[in-house]
Protein backbone atom coordinates (compact mmCIF):
# COMPACT_ATOMS: atom_id res chain seq x y z
CA UNK A 1 0.00 0.00 0.00
CA UNK A 2 1.28 3.44 -0.95
CA UNK A 3 1.58 5.84 1.96
CA UNK A 4 -0.92 8.71 1.88
CA UNK A 5 0.71 11.95 0.78
CA UNK A 6 -0.17 15.39 1.98
CA UNK A 7 -2.28 17.46 -0.43
CA UNK A 8 -0.51 19.98 -2.61
CA UNK A 9 -1.00 23.63 -1.82
CA UNK A 10 -2.19 25.92 -4.56
CA UNK A 11 1.24 27.51 -5.27
CA UNK A 12 2.89 24.06 -5.45
CA UNK A 13 0.28 22.81 -7.89
CA UNK A 14 0.70 25.80 -10.17
CA UNK A 15 4.45 25.32 -10.17
CA UNK A 16 4.03 21.59 -10.91
CA UNK A 17 1.73 22.24 -13.86
CA UNK A 18 4.09 24.84 -15.31
CA UNK A 19 7.06 22.51 -14.91
CA UNK A 20 5.30 19.64 -16.68
CA UNK A 21 4.14 21.94 -19.45
CA UNK A 22 7.71 23.11 -19.89
CA UNK A 23 8.93 19.54 -20.08
CA UNK A 24 6.51 18.55 -22.82
CA UNK A 25 6.90 21.78 -24.78
CA UNK A 26 10.65 21.50 -24.46
CA UNK A 27 10.54 17.96 -25.78
CA UNK A 28 9.11 19.24 -29.08
CA UNK A 29 12.07 21.64 -29.41
CA UNK A 30 14.94 20.09 -31.47
CA UNK A 31 17.57 21.51 -29.14
CA UNK A 32 15.89 20.15 -26.02
CA UNK A 33 15.30 16.84 -27.74
CA UNK A 34 19.05 16.46 -28.09
CA UNK A 35 19.68 17.26 -24.43
CA UNK A 36 16.76 15.42 -22.81
CA UNK A 37 15.56 11.99 -23.91
CA UNK A 38 11.95 10.89 -23.86
CA UNK A 39 12.87 8.31 -21.23
CA UNK A 40 14.17 11.04 -18.93
CA UNK A 41 10.97 13.05 -19.43
CA UNK A 42 8.98 9.95 -18.61
CA UNK A 43 10.94 9.31 -15.42
CA UNK A 44 10.46 12.90 -14.22
CA UNK A 45 6.76 12.88 -15.02
CA UNK A 46 6.35 9.56 -13.24
CA UNK A 47 8.00 10.92 -10.08
CA UNK A 48 5.68 13.95 -10.14
CA UNK A 49 2.67 11.68 -10.65
CA UNK A 50 3.64 9.66 -7.59
CA UNK A 51 4.00 12.84 -5.54
CA UNK A 52 0.56 13.99 -6.70
CA UNK A 53 -1.00 10.60 -5.94
CA UNK A 54 -1.99 9.90 -9.55
CA UNK A 55 -0.15 6.56 -9.85
CA UNK A 56 1.66 4.20 -7.59
CA UNK A 57 5.27 3.04 -7.83
CA UNK A 58 4.59 0.88 -10.89
CA UNK A 59 5.90 2.31 -14.22
CA UNK A 60 3.21 4.01 -16.26
CA UNK A 61 2.50 2.84 -19.79
CA UNK A 62 3.17 4.99 -22.80
CA UNK A 63 6.56 6.28 -23.91
CA UNK A 64 5.78 8.64 -26.77
CA UNK A 65 5.38 12.38 -26.56
CA UNK A 66 1.64 12.07 -27.20
CA UNK A 67 1.37 9.71 -24.23
CA UNK A 68 3.33 12.12 -22.07
CA UNK A 69 1.00 14.92 -23.09
CA UNK A 70 -2.04 12.82 -22.19
CA UNK A 71 -0.57 11.96 -18.79
CA UNK A 72 0.13 15.66 -18.22
CA UNK A 73 -3.52 16.49 -18.91
CA UNK A 74 -4.65 13.78 -16.46
CA UNK A 75 -2.30 15.11 -13.82
CA UNK A 76 -3.54 18.67 -14.30
CA UNK A 77 -7.16 17.53 -14.01
CA UNK A 78 -6.31 15.59 -10.85
CA UNK A 79 -4.81 18.72 -9.36
CA UNK A 80 -7.94 20.72 -10.26
CA UNK A 81 -10.16 18.14 -8.57
CA UNK A 82 -7.96 18.18 -5.45
CA UNK A 83 -8.19 21.97 -5.34
CA UNK A 84 -11.99 21.88 -5.63
CA UNK A 85 -12.15 19.28 -2.86
CA UNK A 86 -9.96 21.39 -0.58
CA UNK A 87 -12.11 24.45 -1.25
CA UNK A 88 -15.28 22.52 -0.41
CA UNK A 89 -13.76 21.23 2.84
CA UNK A 90 -12.54 24.71 3.80
CA UNK A 91 -16.01 26.13 3.16
CA UNK A 92 -17.67 23.76 5.63
CA UNK A 93 -14.85 23.51 8.20
CA UNK A 94 -15.38 25.32 11.54
CA UNK A 95 -13.43 28.57 11.98
CA UNK A 96 -11.69 29.38 15.26
CA UNK A 97 -10.65 32.97 15.96
CA UNK A 98 -8.80 34.27 19.00
CA UNK A 99 -8.09 38.00 19.10
CA UNK A 100 -8.49 41.10 21.27
CA UNK A 101 -12.27 40.56 21.30
CA UNK A 102 -12.01 37.10 22.86
CA UNK A 103 -12.50 33.68 21.31
CA UNK A 104 -14.96 32.81 18.56
CA UNK A 105 -15.99 29.41 17.22
CA UNK A 106 -17.98 29.62 13.99
CA UNK A 107 -19.39 27.01 11.65
CA UNK A 108 -18.19 26.97 8.05
CA UNK A 109 -21.41 28.49 6.76
CA UNK A 110 -21.27 31.22 9.45
CA UNK A 111 -24.75 30.47 10.80
CA UNK A 112 -23.69 28.97 14.14
CA UNK A 113 -21.32 30.81 16.43
CA UNK A 114 -20.10 30.75 20.02
CA UNK A 115 -18.16 33.71 21.42
CA UNK A 116 -16.37 33.84 24.74
CA UNK A 117 -16.08 37.31 26.25
CA UNK A 118 -15.10 38.59 29.69
CA UNK A 119 -14.95 41.66 31.93
CA UNK A 120 -12.94 41.99 35.15
CA UNK A 121 -12.79 45.16 37.25
CA UNK A 122 -10.76 45.54 40.44
CA UNK A 123 -10.94 48.78 42.47
CA UNK A 124 -8.96 50.54 45.17
CA UNK A 125 -11.21 53.00 47.04
CA UNK A 126 -9.99 55.62 49.50
CA UNK A 127 -12.40 57.99 51.28
CA UNK A 128 -11.19 61.37 52.46
CA UNK A 129 -12.50 63.40 55.39
CA UNK A 130 -15.38 62.47 57.69
CA UNK A 131 -16.90 59.71 55.57
CA UNK A 132 -18.19 56.71 57.49
CA UNK A 133 -17.24 54.39 54.62
CA UNK A 134 -14.22 52.11 54.80
CA UNK A 135 -11.20 52.27 52.54
CA UNK A 136 -11.10 49.03 50.64
CA UNK A 137 -9.97 46.91 47.75
CA UNK A 138 -12.98 45.69 45.82
CA UNK A 139 -13.67 43.15 43.10
CA UNK A 140 -16.32 45.26 41.34
CA UNK A 141 -17.15 43.05 38.35
CA UNK A 142 -16.18 39.51 37.35
CA UNK A 143 -18.30 38.53 34.34
CA UNK A 144 -17.62 35.86 31.74
CA UNK A 145 -20.01 36.03 28.78
CA UNK A 146 -21.18 33.44 26.28
CA UNK A 147 -22.91 34.82 23.20
CA UNK A 148 -23.45 33.85 19.60
CA UNK A 149 -26.01 32.60 17.12
CA UNK A 150 -28.00 29.43 16.45
CA UNK A 151 -28.70 29.70 12.75
CA UNK A 152 -29.66 32.93 11.07
CA UNK A 153 -32.75 33.49 13.23
CA UNK A 154 -31.60 33.07 16.85
CA UNK A 155 -28.90 34.95 18.76
CA UNK A 156 -28.21 34.61 22.49
CA UNK A 157 -26.24 36.05 25.40
CA UNK A 158 -25.56 34.63 28.86
CA UNK A 159 -23.57 36.58 31.49
CA UNK A 160 -23.16 35.47 35.11
CA UNK A 161 -21.67 37.72 37.80
CA UNK A 162 -19.14 36.29 40.26
CA UNK A 163 -18.16 39.48 42.08
CA UNK A 164 -19.76 39.97 45.48
CA UNK A 165 -20.75 37.45 48.10
CA UNK A 166 -22.81 35.22 45.78
CA UNK A 167 -23.11 34.50 42.08
CA UNK A 168 -25.97 35.97 40.06
CA UNK A 169 -27.20 36.24 36.48
CA UNK A 170 -26.67 39.61 34.80
CA UNK A 171 -27.87 38.92 31.25
CA UNK A 172 -29.72 35.90 29.93
CA UNK A 173 -31.67 36.47 26.73
CA UNK A 174 -32.35 35.29 23.20
CA UNK A 175 -32.95 37.42 20.11
CA UNK A 176 -35.21 36.37 17.26
CA UNK A 177 -33.63 38.28 14.37
CA UNK A 178 -36.40 38.51 11.83
CA UNK A 179 -34.90 41.64 10.32
CA UNK A 180 -32.57 44.47 11.48
CA UNK A 181 -35.71 46.63 11.60
CA UNK A 182 -37.52 44.29 13.99
CA UNK A 183 -35.86 41.88 16.41
CA UNK A 184 -37.65 40.25 19.33
CA UNK A 185 -35.64 39.94 22.57
CA UNK A 186 -36.81 37.65 25.39
CA UNK A 187 -35.22 37.14 28.81
CA UNK A 188 -33.29 39.29 31.28
CA UNK A 189 -31.60 42.42 29.93
CA UNK A 190 -31.27 46.18 30.47
CA UNK A 191 -34.52 48.14 30.41
CA UNK A 192 -34.53 50.73 27.56
CA UNK A 193 -34.95 53.88 29.66
CA UNK A 194 -31.64 55.39 30.82
CA UNK A 195 -28.86 56.41 28.42
CA UNK A 196 -25.97 55.60 30.73
CA UNK A 197 -27.73 52.46 31.99
CA UNK A 198 -27.63 51.10 28.44
CA UNK A 199 -23.90 51.76 28.13
CA UNK A 200 -21.59 48.80 28.71
CA UNK A 201 -19.76 48.83 32.05
CA UNK A 202 -16.48 48.44 30.16
CA UNK A 203 -17.11 51.65 28.16
CA UNK A 204 -17.91 54.02 31.06
CA UNK A 205 -15.56 56.99 31.20
CA UNK A 206 -15.93 57.25 35.00
CA UNK A 207 -15.51 54.51 37.57
CA UNK A 208 -19.15 54.60 38.74
CA UNK A 209 -22.35 55.67 37.00
CA UNK A 210 -23.85 59.13 37.44
CA UNK A 211 -26.71 60.22 39.71
CA UNK A 212 -29.26 60.17 36.86
CA UNK A 213 -28.79 56.40 36.56
CA UNK A 214 -30.14 56.03 40.11
CA UNK A 215 -33.62 56.89 38.78
CA UNK A 216 -33.47 54.55 35.77
CA UNK A 217 -34.26 50.84 36.05
CA UNK A 218 -31.38 48.47 35.39
CA UNK A 219 -31.98 44.91 34.20
CA UNK A 220 -35.47 43.50 34.02
CA UNK A 221 -37.27 40.36 32.81
CA UNK A 222 -39.57 40.66 29.85
CA UNK A 223 -39.98 40.76 26.09
CA UNK A 224 -38.93 43.62 23.83
CA UNK A 225 -39.32 44.53 20.16
CA UNK A 226 -36.35 46.53 18.89
CA UNK A 227 -34.69 47.54 15.65
CA UNK A 228 -32.83 50.02 13.48
CA UNK A 229 -33.87 51.63 10.20
CA UNK A 230 -32.43 54.19 7.77
CA UNK A 231 -28.90 52.74 8.10
CA UNK A 232 -28.95 53.11 11.88
CA UNK A 233 -30.12 56.71 11.91
CA UNK A 234 -33.24 55.74 13.86
CA UNK A 235 -33.49 53.03 16.51
CA UNK A 236 -36.29 52.03 18.82
CA UNK A 237 -37.20 49.59 21.60
CA UNK A 238 -40.59 48.77 23.11
CA UNK A 239 -41.11 46.13 25.78
CA UNK A 240 -43.22 44.63 28.56
CA UNK A 241 -41.43 43.79 31.83
CA UNK A 242 -42.02 42.54 35.35
CA UNK A 243 -40.88 45.93 36.62
CA UNK A 244 -37.70 47.00 38.41
CA UNK A 245 -37.27 49.71 41.02
CA UNK A 246 -35.12 52.75 40.28
CA UNK A 247 -31.44 51.95 39.87
CA UNK A 248 -31.75 48.21 40.50
CA UNK A 249 -32.27 44.86 38.84
CA UNK A 250 -35.63 43.15 38.91
CA UNK A 251 -36.09 40.08 41.10
CA UNK A 252 -36.38 36.63 39.52
CA UNK A 253 -40.20 36.69 39.33
CA UNK A 254 -42.98 39.25 39.26
CA UNK A 255 -43.62 40.19 42.94
CA UNK A 256 -46.99 41.96 42.55
CA UNK A 257 -48.73 40.65 39.41
CA UNK A 258 -48.27 44.06 37.75
CA UNK A 259 -46.37 44.76 34.53
CA UNK A 260 -44.29 47.72 33.41
CA UNK A 261 -44.17 49.07 29.84
CA UNK A 262 -40.91 50.66 28.71
CA UNK A 263 -39.62 52.12 25.47
CA UNK A 264 -37.06 54.32 23.81
CA UNK A 265 -36.56 56.12 20.50
CA UNK A 266 -33.18 57.45 19.42
CA UNK A 267 -32.11 59.52 16.43
CA UNK A 268 -28.69 59.94 14.82
CA UNK A 269 -29.67 62.08 11.82
CA UNK A 270 -26.14 62.61 10.42
CA UNK A 271 -24.73 59.14 11.12
CA UNK A 272 -22.36 57.93 8.42
CA UNK A 273 -21.98 61.36 6.80
CA UNK A 274 -18.97 63.65 6.58
CA UNK A 275 -20.78 66.32 8.57
CA UNK A 276 -19.27 67.74 11.74
CA UNK A 277 -22.53 66.63 13.39
CA UNK A 278 -22.11 62.96 12.42
CA UNK A 279 -21.59 62.06 16.10
CA UNK A 280 -24.83 63.66 17.29
CA UNK A 281 -27.52 61.45 18.83
CA UNK A 282 -30.62 62.26 20.86
CA UNK A 283 -33.75 60.51 22.03
CA UNK A 284 -36.34 59.85 24.70
CA UNK A 285 -36.78 56.88 27.03
CA UNK A 286 -39.63 56.15 29.39
CA UNK A 287 -41.63 53.58 31.34
CA UNK A 288 -45.07 53.31 32.92
CA UNK A 289 -46.81 50.76 35.11
CA UNK A 290 -47.93 50.04 38.63
CA UNK A 291 -46.26 48.79 41.79
CA UNK A 292 -47.97 47.58 44.94
CA UNK A 293 -45.96 46.39 47.91
CA UNK A 294 -43.34 47.25 50.49
CA UNK A 295 -39.65 46.65 50.81
CA UNK A 296 -36.67 46.76 48.48
CA UNK A 297 -38.53 45.01 45.64
CA UNK A 298 -40.97 47.92 45.37
CA UNK A 299 -39.33 51.09 46.67
CA UNK A 300 -35.77 52.25 45.89
CA UNK A 301 -32.89 53.54 47.93
CA UNK A 302 -30.70 56.13 46.23
CA UNK A 303 -26.90 56.10 46.35
CA UNK A 304 -24.12 58.58 45.68
CA UNK A 305 -21.40 57.88 43.07
CA UNK A 306 -19.38 56.70 46.07
CA UNK A 307 -22.08 54.03 46.61
CA UNK A 308 -23.31 55.45 49.94
CA UNK A 309 -27.09 55.46 50.51
CA UNK A 310 -28.34 59.03 51.03
CA UNK A 311 -32.12 58.47 50.73
CA UNK A 312 -34.48 55.67 51.74
CA UNK A 313 -38.19 55.39 52.61
CA UNK A 314 -39.51 54.60 56.05
CA UNK A 315 -40.28 50.95 56.64
CA UNK A 316 -44.07 51.44 56.80
CA UNK A 317 -44.28 53.10 53.36
CA UNK A 318 -45.88 51.18 50.46
CA UNK A 319 -45.61 51.55 46.73
CA UNK A 320 -49.30 51.76 45.92
CA UNK A 321 -50.23 52.85 42.44
CA UNK A 322 -48.89 54.29 39.21
CA UNK A 323 -45.20 54.64 38.44
CA UNK A 324 -43.88 56.72 35.56
CA UNK A 325 -40.42 57.64 34.24
CA UNK A 326 -39.36 59.77 31.32
CA UNK A 327 -35.88 60.74 30.21
CA UNK A 328 -34.70 63.03 27.38
CA UNK A 329 -31.09 62.09 26.56
CA UNK A 330 -28.34 62.60 24.04
CA UNK A 331 -24.66 62.51 23.10
CA UNK A 332 -22.20 64.23 20.82
CA UNK A 333 -18.86 62.76 19.73
CA UNK A 334 -16.36 64.42 17.43
CA UNK A 335 -12.84 63.08 17.08
CA UNK A 336 -11.42 62.96 20.62
CA UNK A 337 -14.25 64.92 22.25
CA UNK A 338 -17.26 63.28 23.86
CA UNK A 339 -20.31 64.71 25.62
CA UNK A 340 -23.14 62.70 27.14
CA UNK A 341 -26.15 64.11 29.00
CA UNK A 342 -29.53 63.00 30.29
CA UNK A 343 -32.39 64.22 32.46
CA UNK A 344 -34.82 61.86 34.16
CA UNK A 345 -37.98 62.12 36.24
CA UNK A 346 -39.28 59.20 38.30
CA UNK A 347 -42.66 59.41 39.96
CA UNK A 348 -44.39 56.88 42.19
CA UNK A 349 -47.62 56.78 44.15
CA UNK A 350 -46.87 55.84 47.75
CA UNK A 351 -49.03 55.28 50.80
CA UNK A 352 -48.60 55.15 54.55
CA UNK A 353 -51.47 54.54 56.91
CA UNK A 354 -54.43 56.40 55.39
CA UNK A 355 -52.33 58.98 53.53
CA UNK A 356 -51.29 58.84 49.87
CA UNK A 357 -48.92 60.95 47.81
CA UNK A 358 -47.50 60.99 44.30
CA UNK A 359 -43.78 61.73 44.65
CA UNK A 360 -41.60 63.01 41.80
CA UNK A 361 -37.83 62.72 42.01
CA UNK A 362 -35.58 64.36 39.40
CA UNK A 363 -31.96 63.98 38.34
CA UNK A 364 -29.61 65.02 35.57
CA UNK A 365 -26.01 64.55 34.58
CA UNK A 366 -23.51 65.79 31.99
CA UNK A 367 -20.25 63.97 31.26
CA UNK A 368 -17.47 65.36 29.06
CA UNK A 369 -14.32 63.57 27.93
CA UNK A 370 -11.36 64.25 25.68
CA UNK A 371 -8.79 61.80 24.29
CA UNK A 372 -5.39 63.49 24.34
CA UNK A 373 -3.60 60.99 22.09
CA UNK A 374 -5.70 61.44 18.95
CA UNK A 375 -8.08 58.48 19.08
CA UNK A 376 -11.82 58.94 18.56
CA UNK A 377 -14.12 59.08 21.57
CA UNK A 378 -17.34 57.05 21.35
CA UNK A 379 -20.26 55.67 23.33
CA UNK A 380 -18.63 52.23 23.06
CA UNK A 381 -15.29 53.26 24.48
CA UNK A 382 -11.79 54.13 23.23
CA UNK A 383 -9.44 51.83 21.32
CA UNK A 384 -5.75 52.87 21.42
CA UNK A 385 -4.19 53.22 17.98
CA UNK A 386 -0.70 52.55 19.36
CA UNK A 387 -1.00 49.94 22.16
CA UNK A 388 1.50 50.11 24.98
CA UNK A 389 4.72 48.20 24.36
CA UNK A 390 4.18 47.68 20.60
CA UNK A 391 6.60 49.64 18.40
CA UNK A 392 7.09 52.19 21.14
CA UNK A 393 3.35 52.81 21.63
CA UNK A 394 2.11 54.29 24.89
CA UNK A 395 -1.64 53.60 24.57
CA UNK A 396 -4.41 56.21 24.73
CA UNK A 397 -5.01 58.81 27.46
CA UNK A 398 -8.40 60.35 28.21
CA UNK A 399 -9.46 63.11 30.62
CA UNK A 400 -13.02 63.23 31.99
CA UNK A 401 -15.27 65.60 33.94
CA UNK A 402 -18.84 65.09 35.17
CA UNK A 403 -21.45 67.00 37.11
CA UNK A 404 -24.86 65.79 38.26
CA UNK A 405 -27.68 66.42 40.68
CA UNK A 406 -30.55 64.40 42.19
CA UNK A 407 -33.50 66.08 43.93
CA UNK A 408 -35.98 64.29 46.17
CA UNK A 409 -39.59 65.49 46.16
CA UNK A 410 -40.11 67.79 49.17
CA UNK A 411 -43.38 66.00 49.92
CA UNK A 412 -41.40 62.90 50.90
CA UNK A 413 -40.36 64.54 54.20
CA UNK A 414 -40.93 63.91 57.01
CA UNK A 415 -43.86 61.48 56.68
CA UNK A 416 -42.47 59.10 54.05
CA UNK A 417 -38.74 59.56 54.69
CA UNK A 418 -36.76 60.38 57.83
CA UNK A 419 -34.97 63.75 57.39
CA UNK A 420 -32.37 62.84 60.01
CA UNK A 421 -30.91 60.05 57.84
CA UNK A 422 -31.97 61.06 54.30
CA UNK A 423 -30.97 64.10 52.25
CA UNK A 424 -33.35 66.14 50.15
CA UNK A 425 -30.82 66.56 47.32
CA UNK A 426 -27.26 65.70 46.34
CA UNK A 427 -24.83 67.41 43.99
CA UNK A 428 -21.83 65.51 42.71
CA UNK A 429 -18.85 66.20 40.49
CA UNK A 430 -16.06 63.93 39.27
CA UNK A 431 -12.68 64.49 37.62
CA UNK A 432 -10.87 61.56 36.11
CA UNK A 433 -8.17 60.19 33.84
CA UNK A 434 -8.18 56.94 31.88
CA UNK A 435 -5.15 55.18 30.41
CA UNK A 436 -6.01 52.61 27.75
CA UNK A 437 -2.78 50.60 27.56
CA UNK A 438 -4.19 48.09 25.06
CA UNK A 439 -7.68 47.34 23.69
CA UNK A 440 -8.01 44.93 26.62
CA UNK A 441 -6.36 46.77 29.51
CA UNK A 442 -7.47 50.05 31.11
CA UNK A 443 -6.40 51.97 34.20
CA UNK A 444 -8.79 54.62 35.58
CA UNK A 445 -8.55 57.11 38.43
CA UNK A 446 -11.36 59.40 39.68
CA UNK A 447 -11.63 62.06 42.31
CA UNK A 448 -15.28 62.48 43.25
CA UNK A 449 -17.06 64.75 45.67
CA UNK A 450 -20.73 64.94 46.70
CA UNK A 451 -22.51 67.49 48.87
CA UNK A 452 -26.00 67.28 50.35
CA UNK A 453 -28.96 69.46 51.26
CA UNK A 454 -30.95 68.62 54.36
CA UNK A 455 -34.74 68.42 54.44
CA UNK A 456 -36.67 70.64 56.81
CA UNK A 457 -35.94 69.63 60.38
CA UNK A 458 -33.19 67.30 59.24
CA UNK A 459 -29.46 67.03 59.61
CA UNK A 460 -27.12 67.81 56.73
CA UNK A 461 -25.03 64.82 55.77
CA UNK A 462 -21.24 65.31 55.61
CA UNK A 463 -19.65 65.76 52.20
CA UNK A 464 -18.42 62.64 50.48
CA UNK A 465 -14.88 62.83 49.07
CA UNK A 466 -13.11 59.87 47.59
CA UNK A 467 -10.42 58.66 45.20
CA UNK A 468 -11.33 55.58 43.17
CA UNK A 469 -8.83 53.67 41.03
CA UNK A 470 -9.66 50.78 38.75
CA UNK A 471 -7.84 48.10 36.78
CA UNK A 472 -10.04 46.74 33.99
CA UNK A 473 -9.41 43.74 31.78
CA UNK A 474 -11.94 43.12 29.02
CA UNK A 475 -12.10 40.92 25.96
Amino acid sequence: MTAQRPPFTLPTRKLLSLSLAGLVCGAWSPVQAQQLSVEQLQERLQRLERLAGVVGDAPAEGTGLAALDQRLRILERRLELQEEERAAIAKTAPKITIDQKGASFKSGDGNYELKLRGLLQGDARVFVGDSNQNNTFLLRIARPTLEGSLGKLVAYRFTPEFAGDSASIVDAYADLRFNPAYTLRVGKFTSPVGLERLQSSSALVDVERALASELAPNRDLGVQLQGEVAKGKFSYALGVFNGAVDGRDAVSSNPDDEFEYAGRVFFEPFKGSESAWAGLGFGLGGSAGQKRGSGANFLPRYRTPGQATFFSYRGAVLADGDTLRWSPQGWFYRKGFGLQAEYIVSQQEVARDARREELKHRAWQATASYVLTGEDASYRGVTPSRPFGINGGLGAVELTARYGRLDIDDAAFPFYADPTVSASSVRSWTLGANWYLTPNLKLATNYLQSSFDAAGGGTRLPNEKAVFSRLQVSF
